[in-house]
């Protein structure tokens, strides 16, 4: 083998010794029906109430309503680029925003990001939507 090959069949495996494979298992489920800024979805078996979901145009929404075969999902945006048969995935995380002295007086979307254009938040720590 010519010290050329070698030095390519090191380097390469040297890379795939170093690559770090990106795998996960990633929940996802089908809007059934939408109407009135909620959706209908199925296929959700391990959400959590007041779980964040992403919708496969990257709208959010809260899942709510959890029973056997459906979860209701209020969206948290533009209602209308939602669709039946769109693909929704769990985030692993619970609705919650900041809080702290530094959000006295401002206004945040309930995903906690600032409305009123005074610059960004100073906050000290989450707590979730519902307490």
């Amino acid at each position: 083998m010519s010290d050329f090959l070698r030095e390519l069949t090191l380097e390469i495996e040297q890379k795939i010794a170093n690559t770090v494979p990106i795998m996960g298992v990633t929940e996802y489920g089908l809007v059934e029906s939408m109407g009135d800024g909620i959706a209908l979805v199925s296929g959700l078996a391990s959400v959590r109430a007041q779980e964040l979901v992403r919708f496969s145009n990257g709208v959010f929404g809260i899942a709510f309503n959890l029973e056997t075969e459906n979860v209701g999902v209020i969206i948290l945006g533009d209602f209308t680029e939602i669709f039946e048969g769109m693909m929704v995935y769990l985030t692993g995380h619970i609705v919650s925003v900041p809080v702290g002295d530094g959000l006295i007086g401002r206004v945040i979307n309930p995903l906690g990001k600032p409305l009123d254009h005074k610059g960004p938040l100073h906050y000290s720590g989450f707590r979730g939507i519902e307490r």
